[in-house]
């Protein structure tokens, strides 16, 4: 994975469709629809904390970890300016450890499609069940490999902020693998200057994500389309699990 240190920058500019508020209600919807107290929550790979920012104001107990140091520092910043106060820490989410477990735990926006290796999608499955409580929710959404094969494939997308606009190319190759190259470009008195990030991800098969779960000892609750309560469209681009620990 990345470090992301140009796209931390300009994340929130450009992740404007992101429909935080809209998810922040949806996690809570879930929690209500499996009669679930969501209780001390975790947001894993929380970027810069707009979902966790959020959640904490809807009064969850709730805190972040993310692997970016630059994203954890527009998140504890956002948090400060709102006068909360909440806890980011450094963390890949693979290699997660807690010092008490959680009750649920939340990794949105296609995160673990950023873990390209197989065995670290299941790492990270397996540091999650060990870290909820039993009963534990977890709730995580991935791209789908339609959107990998069909949406991104080889295109190029131009998306515009206020203050910068971004060339996203795409790479595909094996294993419905992306390589993604990011050009930031920001105008600063009549002049433009130009920032790259570049990273990968993977897309996975409903199958194969459900056989990593049941593996990490965690069972598939329910299956849905983003943001939604119905089953996956054939070309949906974003699934959600939602997921227990018996």
């Amino acid at each position: 994975m990345g470090s992301y240190n140009s796209f931390a920058e300009y994340y929130d500019e450009l992740m404007e469709d992101a429909r935080y508020p809209e998810r922040c209600r949806y996690i809570l919807d879930v929690c209500k629809r499996f009669d679930h107290a969501i209780g001390r929550t975790l947001d894993l790979a929380c970027g810069t904390g707009s979902l966790t920012l959020l959640l904490a104001e809807s009064g969850v107990d709730v805190f972040g970890v993310d692997a970016g140091t630059e994203m954890l520092s527009e998140a504890m910043q956002k948090s400060l300016a709102c006068d909360r106060h909440i806890l980011f820490v450094c963390q890949e989410m693979q290699r997660l450890e807690l010092i008490e477990p959680v009750d649920t735990c939340v990794c949105t926006l296609d995160s673990l499609n950023h873990l390209t290796d197989s065995a670290d999608v299941q790492q990270t499955f397996d540091r999650v069940a060990r870290y909820l409580n039993t009963g534990g929710l977890f709730i995580f959404d991935v791209n789908t490999v339609y959107k990998h094969r069909e949406v991104l494939s080889d295109n190029v997308f131009v998306v515009e902020g206020d203050r910068v606009f971004c060339v996203w190319q795409n790479f595909p190759r094996e294993d419905d693998i992306v390589d993604i190259a990011l050009d930031f470009f920001a105008e600063e008195d009549g002049v433009y200057y130009r920032s790259s990030e570049d990273f990968s991800e993977r897309a996975y098969s409903e199958e194969a994500l459900r056989e990593m779960l049941l593996r990490a000892g965690l069972k598939t609750l329910a299956v849905y389309g983003d943001l939604t309560f119905a089953s996956p469209e054939a070309d949906e681009q974003r699934i959600i699990f939602v997921c227990k620990k018996d």
